[in-house]
């Protein structure tokens, strides 16, 4: 697996859309009692920023990406995309999510080519998938099937049918949580170029706090359900990153203790 050249840069250009959550809140209805989820979370993403999510697990955070990706409502509140209220799903919001869900009678190539074959654009649009797969490094797996596939590649299929979109906003929800830990690593680097090339908003859930220092400019940190935010954390480091960084060292121990896991490092 060949990973891809991590330029040195800071923030790029700004193609992506900045995301506003206000005051938002959810529950779910569950044999006739309601269940909060999301309780009045409020944060910005500026355009072309790399945000992580964490927060123990079942807390509400991939119920947030799914009220960022317009999938539903939020029973109280209002979330914007350049300032115009998410009423419903747009191509510019794009989720990728832990697993790659790729239909297997479909080659790589055919994969990809979901998204402008939906909309009726694909005679005019097959660059873009070619180009897609390109950028993730699959240029010589484009006739290949997903049974021919290694989980990383899978998962950089994943992305390339949401990169062919064109996002302004790309929502990852721990697209990389099955991988092994060697094929993980590989594919943070390849996320982290991605996003530096292409320059969309990316908001990630993880539950892996090394994953989001390295990857993330902010990390948000969030309580028990129902979901408050907790800290709203920078990361002001440059980036190509360092795992071994003593600040990114400082700011997981930080985030750990937020997370009342600090005494096991």
């Amino acid at each position: 697996m060949v990973a891809l050249a991590i330029a040195e840069q800071e923030l790029p250009a700004a193609a992506g859309a900045s995301l506003d959550v206000e005051a938002v809140s959810h529950a779910f209805d569950i044999d006739g009692a309601v269940l909060p989820v999301l309780d009045n979370v409020s944060f910005s993403v500026k355009a072309s920023e790399f945000v992580a999510l964490l927060g123990p697990s079942g807390c509400g955070k991939s119920t947030l990406l799914r009220l960022v990706a317009g999938l539903e409502p939020p029973r109280a509140g209002i979330l914007r995309e350049d300032g115009d209220p998410i009423a419903g799903p747009f191509p510019s919001r794009v989720v990728v999510f832990q697993d790659p869900t790729l239909l297997p009678w479909r080659t790589v190539w055919h994969n990809v080519a979901l998204g402008p074959e939906a909309q009726g654009i694909l005679k005019q649009q097959r660059h873009r998938v070619d180009a897609a797969i390109d950028l993730v490094g699959l240029s010589t797996f484009r006739n290949a099937y997903p049974h021919q596939l290694s989980g990383g590649m899978a998962q950089r299929v994943a992305l390339a049918r949401a990169l062919v979109n064109d996002p302004r906003i790309l929502i990852l929800d721990e697209p990389l949580g099955k991988l092994d830990s060697l094929t993980r690593i590989t594919m943070q680097a390849e996320i982290a170029a991605l996003w530096q090339r292409s320059g969309f908003t990316t908001l990630l859930v993880t539950h892996d706090v090394e994953e989001a220092v390295f990857l993330a400019n902010r990390v948000i940190v969030f309580s028990d359900r129902p979901a408050r935010i907790k800290a709203d954390i920078a990361v002001d480091r440059p980036y190509p990153r360092h795992r071994g960084d003593p600040k990114l060292v400082e700011l997981r121990h930080e985030i750990l203790g937020l997370l009342g896991l600090d005494a096991t490092w």
